[in-house]
């Protein structure tokens, strides 16, 4: 075993950028070098790590200990995925719910197939959301779970938004409503429809010369994205933008709201609350990176998610320090 475990980050916008932050706090690891599929020369990196075309991965099989999946989930995830598990034990945030099931079977057999281990989903939701639902449902069989996500930036729905005729830039942020939050925080476990849990702000440049009432309509009227929700469309200039809305900032809650045999009734409740989205959840890549080396070494192959995955392995302290510091 040795004694840093080395990384590569395969892709280098907000989460690999985020990941390449996060490595400075992690004294057992070492940047090996970061993978893009745009010209090396072009990507621009503080300090002196080296940038190097997806075409050489292969030339890092052995030099590499875990690589960092960077990309998005709508496209790079699911074609990168697969191809790299096979070389290395890899780490990813694939985040498409709907298709989770089909993505862990294609990496957990191009992993096994490689004699690597993968760990897929990882981050905050799915991730960190994901245990504590599981652990909830678990102690509270006999009860109701409730998800909240925000005050933050939905990546998506911003580019949904961008993507509306008219639209210059925009960004979006998904809200949650008080009165839920405090009807699910009362413990009578209320049945909420979208439009009850979440609201949703957008704030738009428009074109020049551009019909805001129509794209204000196009908004409102989208399906899958903001037609269930109560939505608020803003016009502001670019430079009202840049400035107030220049962070991605998300967060959000799980509570389990249920009642134990003898009738008394609980309420659990995890929460975060993010300056920025893309660091943390590269921070949470990071740990689990450590946990796809350690299992990898232990022979426990194949995909995995952050529900196979003990706490003791993506912690940097070992076993004994964290039974007197932790437990």
């Amino acid at each position: 075993m040795t004694e840093t475990i080395r990384i590569g980050i395969v892709g280098f916008g907000n989460l690999g950028k985020g990941a390449l932050q996060a490595l400075k706090y992690s004294s057992d690891m070492e940047i090996v070098g970061i993978f893009t599929r745009r010209d090396p020369k072009s990507v621009k990196v503080d300090g002196h790590v080296p940038v190097y075309h997806m075409d050489d991965v292969q030339d890092f099989v052995d030099k590499i200990d875990v690589m960092l999946l960077c990309g998005g989930s709508a496209t790079d995830l699911p074609e990168q995925g697969p191809v790299l598990a096979k070389l290395f034990n890899t780490v990813d945030s694939f985040d498409t719910h709907a298709r989770i099931p089909e993505y862990f079977a294609k990496m957990d057999e191009a992993s096994r197939s490689g004699g690597k281990t993968s760990i897929i989903s990882v981050g905050w939701d799915p991730g960190l959301f994901s245990i504590m639902r599981a652990f909830t449902e678990a102690i509270l069989p006999e009860g109701d779970t409730y998800t909240f996500w925000g005050k933050g930036v939905s990546q998506g729905h911003s580019d949904a938004i961008r993507r509306v005729p008219g639209v210059k830039a925009g960004i979006q942020y998904t809200i949650p409503l008080d009165d839920a939050l405090e009807q699910v925080r009362s413990g009578s476990r209320p049945v909420l429809s979208t439009r009850e849990k979440h609201r949703r702000e957008c704030f738009v440049v428009a074109e020049d010369g551009a019909d805001k009432a129509k794209i204000e309509e196009t908004i409102k009227n989208m399906p899958n994205y903001f037609a269930d929700y109560e939505t608020t469309v803003h016009f502001i200039s670019e430079e009202e933008l840049k400035r107030d809305h220049g962070e991605m900032p998300h967060g959000g809650f799980v509570i389990r709201s249920g009642e134990t045999a003898d009738g008394s009734s609980h309420v659990v409740e995890f929460s975060l609350k993010l300056a920025s989205n893309p660091a943390f959840t590269s921070s949470v890549l990071i740990a689990y990176a450590r946990a796809a080396y350690r299992m990898n070494e232990e022979g426990q192959l194949g995909a995995k998610t952050v529900f196979d995955v003990a706490p003791a392995y993506i912690a940097p302290k070992p076993n004994e320090i964290l039974r007197k510091d932790l437990l």
